[in-house]
């Protein structure tokens, strides 16, 4: 398998950042990881967050322990600001990760 498609797959499958490593690009492959990390992290706390908030709204009794109910509590709970601003950074990643791709792919084929 070419070099280029191995850190493509790298970017893609394991991490932003891993096919940079592999083609011994490793300041690329840190900017990249860390580009990629910081809104992730608030990806996943956010996330956390609202799942925390429902399931204390489960155990108070304010929620029924219904899966048609606790859907709808948490589309209620992703409208607004919040719930743009978890877009905003899902969008980030998703940037960052296909040009993470396209970059470890561009530089496996420079790279003999």
């Amino acid at each position: 398998m070419k070099k280029s498609i191995k850190a493509a797959l790298l970017s893609a499958l394991i991490y932003p950042g891993a096919g940079h490593f592999f083609l011994k690009k490793s300041r690329v492959g840190v900017i990249f990881a860390g580009a990629f990390s910081i809104p992730l992290y608030f990806v996943i706390s956010e996330i956390f967050a609202k799942a925390e908030k429902i399931v204390d709204q489960i155990t108070r009794g304010e929620i029924a322990l219904d899966p048609a109910a606790i859907s709808v509590s948490l589309s209620n709970s992703m409208s607004g600001v919040e719930g743009q601003a978890l877009d905003m950074n899902i969008y980030v990643l998703i940037i960052v990760w296909g040009i993470a791709i396209i970059d470890s792919y561009r530089l496996g084929i420079t790279k003999k």
